[in-house]
This record gives structure tokens, sequence and C-alpha cells, in this order.
């Protein structure tokens, strides 16, 4: 069992709803960049509340305990990958990302950094987003300004992918950032009862496939 807590998470992730009011969201209109860039000031380095504006559009997210469960758990399960597929990486978390010049910035909730030189890169190769209370701003419409190369959005218990093509996302069927990594067998485990579980399993799973 996962621990309590006031608002109880369900027993399998992937059969939720999809209704929940979990996170606390605000949305503000007539936001300057100006203003944006004064709450980031004021916000410093803590990684709560989340903001996401596009174009005078602010989104002020605090997470439920469900959201960060799952965006940690893919987190580690994309590290798992990674590290059994020999492939280097470097985590950046809720990375702030703005494009002053077209009004967009947002907070992943987990990205990542392919390569030997990760330090040096100024956007992620990957940005995870997970839906777990829905609504609020596109993000789409604001990740494809950003200059992200893929995007996953996790819902309901399923991985979609989304690639950048010019200045668009387009729905893909598979990762290209991670080449031959499985979506659907990782969502399988986000479900665990703990995160060690989680990357025992999987790392297990991904050893039998090799």
């Amino acid at each position: 069992m996962l621990p309590s807590e006031a608002t109880a998470m369900p027993s399998l992730i992937s059969d939720y709803d999809g209704v929940s009011r979990d996170d606390h969201r605000v949305r503000l209109s007539g936001v300057t960049w100006q203003d944006y860039e004064r709450l980031l000031e004021i916000r410093g380095e803590s990684s709560k509340p989340r903001y996401t504006y596009l174009e005078g559009e602010l989104e002020i997210m605090s997470p439920s305990k469900s959201h960060d469960w799952i965006k940690s758990i893919i987190g580690r399960l994309v590290e798992v990958w990674c590290l059994e597929k020999g492939i280097e990486f470097g985590t950046f978390g809720s990375w702030t990302l703005t494009n002053k010049k077209a009004e967009r910035g947002a907070e992943p909730d987990e990205c990542f950094i392919f390569g030997d030189d990760p330090k040096n890169v100024p956007r992620p190769d990957l940005a995870i987003e997970v839906v777990w209370t829905h609504g609020g701003i596109n993000k789409l419409e604001v990740y494809r300004k950003l200059g992200v190369p893929e995007l996953w959005y996790w819902s309901r218990g399923r991985i979609q992918p989304y690639e950048l093509v010019g200045e668009q996302y387009q729905a893909v069927d598979d990762s290209k950032v991670l080449a031959g990594i499985n979506l659907r067998e990782l969502a399988r485990f986000i479900d665990s009862p703990t995160t060690s579980h989680a990357i025992r399993e999987y790392r297990k799973a991904l050893t039998s496939d090799a």
C-alpha cells in the first residue's frame, strides 16, 4: 500500500478516471512578462508552485502528492532504462524554460538531456508532463516555442510521446530521443507499491528482454 494521504490515491493509477481536483491550479489573465519574471524571482530556487506562461496567461499549480509520485517514478524508470542501455544522461527536474520573445515559459515535471555534456545544452531533449488534474493552459502550445524536441504526456496510465516537427508537435507511436524504449512496458510499473520495487521489477524486465 502507498502511504495514506488526505485524498487517497487510487489503488491502480492506470484506472484513474481523470477528474481529480487534487492539484491546486489558479489561472490569471493579463499578466505581463515582467510580472511573470518577478514571480520567478520571488519564488527563488523552490520547485513549487510551478508556473506556466503563455502570452499573458499565467497558470500557477501546486502538484498533489499523487502527481509527484507519478512524475518521480517515471523519471526513475527512464534513468534505469538509460543505465541498462549505456546511455549518458543528465536529470534537470522542473527546469524553468523561457522564451521572452515568444512569451512562453514552462516547468516540466521531469526533464532530461542525453549525451556526455548535459550542462552545456540550452534546452532539454525530453520533457515529461503528468496530467493528473485536467484543464489549464495547453502545454503543447507552450513547449512548441521552447524548442524541446520531445514531450511525453502521462494520462490515465498511458504515456503519449510528441515529437517537435518544425514548430508543431506531432503525436508519435514511439520515442525518437530514446529509440527502442517501450513506453507501454514502462508505464506498467508506475502502479508499483514503492519506487524501489518499480526499479527492481523494471530492471528485471529489461534484463529478460535482452
